[in-house]
């Protein structure tokens, strides 16, 4: 990917958002794992946060799928639904990532990060959750809740 250079990076990703800045990000993080590790992504959330565009989220991804690492990775999916079920609340990603932790047993931690993520992205989404799809639907708080579609 780093002999792609910039442009020839965003040619494959011009179709996500943001694109410009992310090959920008991509490209020195490539250049990073070449000259620092040894063409190996690091292990630590020290280490990754350190690289362009790497924030806390992308690390715990990283930590949790690569590494194994018992982790949870709180995007804008996650965060609502430990909010709307009251599972994890907090204000924002960081107060979720501390409760979720603090609630799920080790041994899931993997397994909840993603459950979570595709229960957010398809079942409890932002604009018209589709609460007669979820198994939670009994146990949830969400005082906004959709109908049967008709």
């Amino acid at each position: 990917m780093f002999a792609l250079g910039v442009d020839g990076l965003k040619e494959y990703i011009k179709t996500i958002g943001l694109y410009n800045a992310k090959a920008e990000n991509v490209h020195s993080t490539c250049k990073i794992l070449l000259t620092e590790h040894n063409g190996e992504v690091p292990s630590t959330r020290e280490e990754l946060e350190r690289l362009p565009g790497v924030g806390r989220k992308t690390a715990n991804v990283v930590l949790n799928t690569a590494f194994d690492h018992p982790v949870i990775a709180v995007d804008t999916h996650i965060f609502r639904v430990a909010n709307r079920t009251k599972i994890a609340r907090g204000r924002n990603p960081r107060e979720v990532e501390d409760r979720l932790t603090k609630w799920i047993p080790d041994e899931f931690k993997k397994g909840a990060h993603h459950w979570l993520i595709l229960h957010g992205r398809y079942v409890c989404i932002a604009r018209k959750p589709k609460c007669y799809l979820c198994e939670i639907e009994d146990l949830c708080e969400f005082k906004d809740k959709t109908p049967l579609p008709s």
